[in-house]
């Protein structure tokens, strides 16, 4: 027989720790202005090329289900049904209200300005067509730099905010039940909402917990371990979810009413995923939420060393006064 599970739980009796976060599924800009304009720079312009899309690939599926297709059968698609997909997927991506709902009202703006961003930016390789838009990485790409486009346009006034999930925007650890198999830490009743700490390797989970468990202002923390708590990013036109390792409650100088609640992320070989998940913390989840002011105050630290953690994070809160990006300013 195998390894007994181990029940992981939150307890009712430990409930003074519990943690709260807010459950983000994108980002936008709320402009001070809703007359859309966009100003096209060379990081606005976008090559297709054959060495980057299969033959046989997913249609980008911004309205309705995915269809499946040949890259060349796309060439008999209309160039304004380009224009009609960028523009309904930049406003599905970026332009929603407080509710999370998009705005429809601005699809006209959104369709004059995808339409001058294929005509003015739009470059076709060798055997390339701007249908190839109509795939699913492309069409995100592009979207990217639809929007991007527009925020340089408008007055440095602007404010990046969250977009919370619709019906359920606050997680919470007290939710926490589960059974695991792998190696778990029991934690300190005085400092975890759960019973344990999982772990996914044989020492620095536990490491870091008990460095949590020993600093004094350290309120509270919890493993990010079936807890829900995800920070959305794009990588090379595909949305994706990233994970961080701890959440931690810190008495940083503001009182234990007023903690910083800090995302720590446990570092191990470099990664070309882990620099932007990394990179989408920092410059846009903990400045969006900060922008929102309904959640307590948030910041992201990397940790390379797991045996130097406590000197890192007081280093980190201690040394410098934090931006609204969690960001240490000298």
């Amino acid at each position: 027989p195998g390894p007994m599970p181990v029940p992981v739980r939150a307890l009712e009796e430990r409930i003074a720790c519990e943690i709260t976060f807010p459950r983000v599924t994108g980002y936008r800009y709320d402009l001070p202005s809703e007359q859309l304009t966009a100003v096209f720079t060379p990081d606005s312009i976008m090559a297709l090329s054959t060495s980057e899309l299969p033959v046989r690939t997913e249609m980008a599926s911004i309205i309705g289900d995915a269809e499946y297709h040949t890259i060349y059968g796309l060439k008999n698609r209309r160039e304004q049904e380009i224009d009609f997909r960028l523009a309904s997927l930049v406003l599905e991506k970026y332009f929603r209200d407080a509710d999370g709902n998009p705005k429809p009202w601005l699809f006209p703006q959104l369709l004059q300005i995808a339409r001058r961003w294929r005509t003015e930016c739009l470059v076709c390789k060798d055997n390339t067509f701007p249908q190839m838009l109509l795939l699913t990485e492309p069409a995100h790409n592009a979207a990217d730099k639809i929007y991007r486009a527009i925020t340089a346009s408008t007055p440095a006034s602007k404010t990046l905010l969250p977009i919370l999930r619709p019906y359920d925007p606050i997680g919470s650890t007290r939710y926490v039940d589960f059974d695991t198999t792998r190696p778990v830490y029991r934690t300190n009743p005085d400092k975890c909402h759960v019973s344990h700490v999982v772990a996914d390797t044989g020492s620095w989970e536990q490491k870091m917990a008990q460095t949590l468990e020993d600093m004094d202002e350290v309120i509270c923390y919890v493993k990010n371990h079936n807890l829900g708590f995800t920070i959305p990013y794009t990588m090379e036109g595909r949305e994706h979810s990233y994970l961080p390792d701890f959440i931690v409650k810190l008495d940083d100088g503001h009182g234990r009413e007023n903690p910083l609640n800090l995302i720590i992320e446990v570092s191990g070989e470099a990664r070309k995923d882990k620099a932007v998940k990394v990179a989408t913390a920092r410059n846009l989840w903990v400045p969006a939420i900060n922008n929102h002011g309904g959640f307590g105050r948030w910041a992201f630290l990397e940790i390379n060393d797991p045996w130097d953690a406590q000197h890192t994070i007081r280093a980190f809160v201690n040394g410098v006064e934090m931006n609204n990006r969690g960001i240490t300013l000298m």
